[in-house]
C-alpha cells in the first residue's frame, strides 16, 4: 500500500492535566512548542483545544487566535483544526472561534454517553456549527462516536450543510460509548465507502491504551491516524509519553511497518480538499 497516511496530533484536549503527565501542553506557548515538535516528527494536522491558566478548558477565541498564529508561524503549511467539543463551552460558545477561519474544525453530529456525563450535541446546535463552518470556509471533521453519526453526516452532506466529501473520524474506546471492536471498525469503513465512495478519506482515534491499536488498524486499512496526549498520556502501562512528538513517532513507525508513506502537509491538504496556506515555502518541505 503506497497511499500517504495523514497523522493528526491532538495535543492537549480538555481532560488531561500536568498531574496526569507533565508533558501535557497547557499554555499557548507550550502548545506551539509541542505542536512544532510533532510537526517535525511527521504530523500534518494539529487538533487543538485551549486551556485557562488553571488548566480548566476554555473556549476563548483570543487564545485560539494566538495558538493559530503561532502554529502558522512555526509550522508553515500544517493543517490547523480547532475543537468545537462540548467540554470547553456551552451552546454557541463552542463555535466562537470559527470566524478565525482555521483550516478545519471538529464537528460532533450526534449525542452519546461519556464516562460521567452525556455528551450533548442537539440538532439545532449541530446545524448552527455546520452553518458557521460553511460561512467561514472551515472543513469539518465528523467525529463518529456511533454508527448513526456516519449516517447523519451523509444526511447533512446531501442537504448541502457540509461542503465536499465529509472526512469522518471513528472515535473508539471512550467509556460508555463505542468500545474498541474490530468488527465494528471494519463495518465503519464499509459504511463510509458505501455512503461516500471508495476513495473517501477517513481517520480513526483510539482512547487511552487503545490508541496504538487503532493507529495500527487504521494505517493497515488505508485510513489516517490520530495520536497525541489528548487521547493517551502513556507509551505503555508503566511509561508516560515524554511528548506529543513521541506519540507521533510511534505512528510513523506503524506507517513504515505497513509500507505507508507519511503524508506531508501539502499531500494532506490535497487528500482533504483544502487550499494552500499562507506562507507556503518555508519550514518543512511540502
Amino acid at each position: 500500500m503506497t497511499s500517504p497516511c495523514i497523522i493528526c496530533v491532538a495535543i492537549t484536549g480538555s481532560v488531561p492535566t500536568k498531574a496526569n503527565n507533565p508533558a501535557v501542553p497547557i499554555s499557548v506557548s507550550e502548545q506551539i512548542e509541542s505542536t512544532h515538535e510533532a510537526f517535525e516528527a511527521g504530523a500534518a494536522i494539529v487538533h487543538a483545544h485551549v486551556r485557562n491558566a488553571d488548566e480548566t478548558p476554555s473556549s476563548d477565541p483570543d487564545k485560539f487566535a494566538a495558538l493559530k498564529e503561532g502554529v502558522e508561524k512555526h509550522c508553515p503549511g500544517m493543517i490547523v483544526q480547532f475543537s468545537t467539543g462540548g467540554r470547553s463551552g456551552a451552546g454557541k460558545e463552542r463555535g466562537g472561534m470559527l470566524p478565525l477561519r482555521p483550516d478545519m474544525a471538529s464537528l460532533s453530529v450526534g449525542s452519546n454517553n461519556f464516562p460521567t456525563r452525556v455528551y450533548e450535541n442537539p440538532p439545532d446546535l449541530v446545524d448552527w456549527l455546520a452553518s458557521e463552518m460553511l460561512a467561514h470556509d472551515v472543513k469539518p471533521e465528523i467525529e463518529a462516536f456511533d454508527l448513526s453519526h456516519i449516517f447523519k453526516a451523509k444526511e447533512m452532506a446531501d442537504a448541502g450543510q457540509l461542503a465536499g466529501t465529509p472526512y469522518v473520524q471513528f472515535v473508539m474506546g471512550v467509556k460508555n460509548a463505542m468500545p474498541v471492536d474490530r468488527d465494528v471498525f471494519d463495518y465503519y469503513i464499509h459504511t463510509v465507502k458505501r455512503l461516500f465512495g471508495e476513495d473517501a478519506p477517513w481517520c480513526a482515534a483510539g482512547i487511552g491504551a487503545h490508541q496504538h491499536s487503532l493507529n495500527d488498524w487504521a494505517i493497515a486499512a488505508g485510513g489516517h491516524a490520530r495520536t497525541g496526549l489528548e487521547d493517551n498520556v502513556r507509551l505503555d502501562r508503566d511509561t508516560l509519553a515524554p511528548s506529543n512528538a513521541a506519540l507521533v513517532r510511534r505512528a510513523v513507525e506503524l506507517c513504515e511497518k505497513h509500507d505507508r508513506p507519511v503524508a506531508r502537509w501539502s499531500e494532506a491538504r490535497q487528500i482533504l480538499g483544502l487550499g494552500q496556506p499562507h506562507g507556503t515555502g518555508k519550514g518543512q518541505a511540502a
